[in-house]
């Protein structure tokens, strides 16, 4: 019988969470969530995590261990805590449990209430450095073996300085398009301009989800502008409104507000996209790996995927960007069975269930030998996000970052600036992204 239990999430007001990620208001784990930094509450509330970690509180004499999934993975790793068990049956007696949180969630919820966590957990790379500042992660015993396993990229994402402190999972946390070759071809996914022309010409709808930043960042990760995060963590830097130069702010601008205006777009959020996929309305967007089992149910054989489009900004054709991102299981430095928390870690991301996760849930593994596989190679969306990946980066930012893309995305997709001056929106757009103090 399957042990699972939904997990009330807990309140956190002085974590501030977004993603798109992927993160917007939406998204799944796919997509990624937000960079944050704790603060002093958070950080004095896991010090001295030795008074309630180790093994030392027995329960009922079995090994008591709560999972944190989203509920799509948990068949996948149900079958992965059966075989947990098997293999470690006679050593002790397990009640290992299966709640319910959303990937973009674990740090919030973690950090919320930490004695109270899940033992292990999925989280994407952008939560691991708050987390390990806040001393809430259970660093990696077996290190050494397990970046050998795993591609370098995965391992370093898990990592803060030179320490491992999660379980690489997978490497596909990004996004590409999707389409739908009944109506599209190979060619029309090819430029903006090119794809919209083809689905408005079928009165069709292509997608893309501009209140988040996530996603948002396409569209100028690759015009010579430059964003990040700075070494405090927790700000960033940005010249997104640049008046000189070959790509000015304002061209972005005027080509989101262009894209905006053609009546074959529509900016939605993920589940939207999905629903439009289901009802035929919709036969592209820009989305992540999560969607892929249920585009395939959808679209069968006619289901596509590639990198994404270039757009025309400046009369250039420009390679849309994406954030890239891996995903990892973490343990709780308060879990009461750490030792074998880890081990049930370790185990859910091993070759073996990696190659299971990728069968079942056509999730991209991190481990090398599973990401060299053939199986690998016959999975669009993976071969999508990987063609994606050199036109990528890794989501690094300050949590200022996400309102003001926000509300920047959300303006530039009425097609219209309301009579606000240009600059001026460029300006407000990136003064709300470098601002010094996040309320």
């Amino acid at each position: 019988m399957k042990k699972h239990v939904i997990a009330a999430v807990a309140a956190a007001t002085f974590v501030t969470t977004a993603m798109s990620g992927c993160t917007g208001a939406d998204t799944t784990a796919g997509g990624e969530s937000v960079n944050g930094e704790p603060s002093v509450l958070q950080t004095e509330a896991v010090m001295d995590s030795t008074e309630l970690s180790g093994d030392a509180a027995e329960d009922d004499g079995k090994v008591t261990l709560t999972v944190w999934a989203e509920e799509a993975n948990f068949d996948v790793l149900q079958e992965m805590i059966d075989s947990f068990e098997q293999k470690y049956a006679g050593q002790e007696e397990f009640d290992i449990q299966l709640a319910e949180n959303a990937d973009a969630e674990t740090r919030k919820t973690l950090l919320g209430d930490v004695h109270n966590g899940a033992d292990v957990f999925p989280l994407p790379d952008d939560q691991l450095t708050s987390m390990v500042a806040a001393g809430a992660l259970e660093p990696v015993p077996n290190a050494d073996e397990i970046r050998e396993a795993n591609l370098d990229e995965a391992v370093a994402a898990a990592s803060v300085n030179d320490t491992l402190y999660a379980y690489p999972m997978t490497a596909d946390n990004g996004y590409f398009l999707y389409y739908d070759k009944n109506y599209l071809t190979e060619e029309d996914v090819q430029t903006m301009d090119g794809l919209l022309a083809a689905a408005g010409a079928v009165g069709k709808k292509v997608t893309m989800d501009w209140s988040s930043g996530w996603y948002l960042y396409a569209f100028f990760g690759n015009t010579g502008l430059d964003f990040g995060v700075n070494d405090d963590g927790v700000t960033n830097y940005c010249d997104w409104n640049a008046t000189e130069g070959s790509i000015k702010g304002i061209d972005i601008e005027e080509a989101l507000l262009a894209i905006a205006q053609n009546p074959a777009f529509l900016s939605c959020t993920d589940t939207e996209f999905m629903e439009g996929v289901q009802d035929g309305t919709v036969v592209a967007g820009v989305s992540g790996v999560w969607n892929a089992s249920e585009i395939k149910k959808v679209w069968g054989n006619d289901y596509g995927a590639v990198k994404l489009p270039t757009y025309t900004c400046a009369g250039q054709q420009i390679q849309m960007a994406s954030f890239t991102g891996y995903k990892m299981m973490g343990v709780n430095a308060y879990s009461k069975h750490k030792d074998w928390a880890l081990k049930l870690a370790d185990w859910f991301t091993n070759e073996e269930n990696q190659m299971l996760r990728l069968e079942e849930r056509d999730q991209g593994p991190s481990n090398k030998n599973a990401a060299a596989s053939e199986q690998v190679q016959a999975v669009p969306a993976i071969q999508a996000v990987i063609a994606q990946a050199q036109y990528g980066k890794l989501q690094r930012v300050g949590n200022s970052f996400w309102d003001a893309t926000t509300e920047f995305g959300n303006l530039m997709a009425t097609g219209s600036t309301n009579g606000t001056d240009p600059q001026e929106v460029m300006d407000t757009l990136v003064a709300g992204i470098t601002q010094s103090t996040v309320q």
